[in-house]
């Protein structure tokens, strides 16, 4: 049972490598959005939650496939790379999509954050089959 252990050093470092990946995806998320989406959370803004969350799922599905997928932690760290510019240029892309995304955010119009939230997580879901090659 002990021997099983082992492994425990390779699972240690591939999860920190994703949780740091996640914090900093969400930090770049936050930092490249015009709308102050932790103030609007706490404020009780539905739509900013809503918009938020379906970008860090997009963006973890292909993180979990890299981290599941990888050799090494080389390549869990190229292929997260790949799954975090993939989600922020998806955010791009639908800010260019959506008319005025920032303003109805704000305004809590939650029919758009489902939209972008669901769209982030389905481009994340794409994302993620590609990487299992």
């Amino acid at each position: 049972m002990v021997s099983d252990l082992f492994t425990l050093p390779a699972f240690v470092a591939y999860l920190a490598l994703g949780a740091v990946y996640f914090v900093a995806f969400l930090v770049t998320y936050i930092w490249i959005t015009p709308q102050r989406e932790m103030a609007l959370i706490r404020d009780g803004n539905l739509s900013a939650a809503i918009s938020l969350g379906g970008a860090a799922i997009g963006f973890v599905q292909p993180l979990a496939s890299a981290i599941a997928h990888s050799v090494n932690l080389l390549d869990l760290a190229l292929w997260g790379l790949v799954a975090w510019v993939v989600q922020l240029l998806t955010h791009f892309v639908l800010r260019v999509i959506v008319r005025d995304l920032r303003a109805k955010i704000e305004q809590d119009v939650r029919s758009v954050a489902l939209f972008v939230a669901v769209v982030a997580a389905c481009i994340g879901a794409i994302n993620a089959a590609a990487m299992t090659y």
